[in-house]
């Protein structure tokens, strides 16, 4: 399905550009190697509500993928994996985005006895989020 999103459809036969990599390759380890995010004893694992949400920040980052490598710079959409980072999940909106950031500044500025490198990486990332938009 990544491949259909992604790359769409050619002369019937789903292909994947030459020097592309998939999500679904970092994110999937069906063969218990360690690469992936998620082996397949922990999909195993997984109640049915834990693996839908596996599924939806699956999605999400396939159509943020989508999105930048197509140049939609209108959809209000976020880097899944700053989200991630954060603590987020990937459907998070603005308000979400900005309470989530006042709660780690708080927990990582050098001032209140944080981390300083924690809060730098924290700005950053907050940044890049929300340059965009």
């Amino acid at each position: 399905m990544e491949i259909r999103i992604r790359f769409g459809v050619y002369k019937g036969v789903f292909n994947k550009p030459a020097g592309k990599t998939l999500e679904w390759d970092s994110f999937f380890d069906m063969r218990d190697t360690g690469k992936g995010k998620y082996s397949i004893k922990d999909i195993a694992k997984m109640t049915k509500e834990n693996f839908r949400q596996v599924i939806d920040e699956f999605y999400s980052r396939v159509y943020y993928r989508y999105y930048m490598e197509n140049g939609l710079v209108g959809i209000q959409m976020y880097d899944p994996d700053i989200l991630a980072w954060m603590g987020l999940p990937p459907d998070a909106g603005e308000k979400e985005i900005k309470t989530r950031f006042r709660e780690l500044a708080k927990k990582y500025h050098p001032d209140a006895g944080g981390d300083s490198k924690k809060f730098i990486e924290l700005m950053e990332k907050y940044r890049r989020l929300v340059e965009k938009y």
